[in-house]
């Protein structure tokens, strides 16, 4: 077993210690580390690190000042495939909360890497990676929808989230008109979020018709629930799920434009209380929306993938 290699940064010359690091995490093999010993925070390095060696490396702090700061920098099997947000929900749902915090996407989004949201986004990625792994060091009670069986799962999705959503659209919908109605003069931006929401929840009518009749029932089948005639029109589940995921964008890309037309669900200071209830039913109609779709993208549609392959 290697020893792990320490570099005291603190006794290199200041224009040679970043290559001293970068010539040391060379000299190492998947799997190894070496351990970098400063007088404040090297994230600068890390981020040096990023630009030239992207993904090849983890960076853990294990000391973090305020004298002395230790860093683990081991490299990466070249082979192993990095986690992606989408996944880093689906073990655990509580990071859907910091993802939604700083506006990450982790639904349609949900593909990419922290890493790469960040840098998209401008963000400090290892201020959210200290948040992700708080979590990972804390235990609380939640749904493991990952152990759901797909047809279980495509179930949960029809009562919460399509139920969800035919509980509140037709409200969601008169409460943005009435309120567009009253303050649209002042506030032109209301009129903008009344006809988007009509898009949305118009798209959001047809798409979830298409999951009920079509792929869901063939879904179930995959996983052994029989009942019907055989209802797959198509060569492979990827060619309805591609459809789907299509939709979950135009809905994504809708979402966005009401978040931001409201401004955050940021209602003025004069806003009456309706106004305002419109602008926490929209945030809380997201929030439903984030979930179901993740639920989706990241675990049902996966799972009905590697069924038809099992089939």
């Amino acid at each position: 077993m290697n020893q792990t290699r320490v570099i005291d940064v603190t006794k290199i010359e200041p224009r040679l210690k970043h290559a001293a690091v970068f010539d040391a995490f060379d000299e190492i093999n998947p799997g190894e580390a070496i351990l970098l010993h400063n007088d404040h925070d090297p994230k600068p390095l890390y981020y040096e690190m990023i630009g030239v060696k992207g993904h090849t490396f983890n960076w853990n702090y294990l000391v973090k000042g305020p004298q002395i700061w230790e860093v683990e920098i081991s490299k990466n099997d070249p082979e192993l495939k990095i986690e992606t947000i989408g996944e880093m929900v689906v073990k655990d749902i509580r990071k859907a909360e910091v993802f939604k915090k700083y506006d990450i996407d982790f639904c349609c989004g949900g593909k990419t890497t922290l890493e790469v949201a960040c840098t998209q986004k401008g963000l400090d990625t290892l201020s959210i990676k200290e948040e992700l792994e708080y979590l990972d060091k804390t235990i609380t009670r939640q749904l493991d929808f990952n152990s759901f069986k797909a047809a279980f799962l495509a179930d949960y999705i029809v009562n919460v989230h399509h139920g969800y959503i035919n509980q509140n659209a037709g409200t969601l919908k008169d409460m943005t008109q009435k309120v567009a109605e009253h303050h649209g003069k002042t506030n032109p931006e209301l009129e903008l979020i009344r006809d988007k929401v009509d898009e949305l929840i118009a798209e959001l009518v047809v798409h979830m018709k298409k999951e009920e009749k079509i792929l869901f029932p063939y879904i179930k089948q995959l996983d052994g629930i029989p009942g019907g005639d055989k209802v797959a029109v198509f060569s492979s589940v990827m060619q309805p799920i591609s459809i789907m995921e299509h939709d979950h964008d135009i809905v994504g890309e809708l979402l966005k434009d009401i978040k931001k037309a409201s401004h955050d669900y940021m209602a003025p200071d004069n806003a009456c209380n309706s106004y305002r209830f419109l602008y926490h039913k929209l945030k809380e109609f997201e929030d439903d929306l984030h979930m179901h779709i993740h639920l989706e993208n990241n675990i049902l549609f996966p799972k009905a993938v590697q069924l038809e392959k099992v089939a």
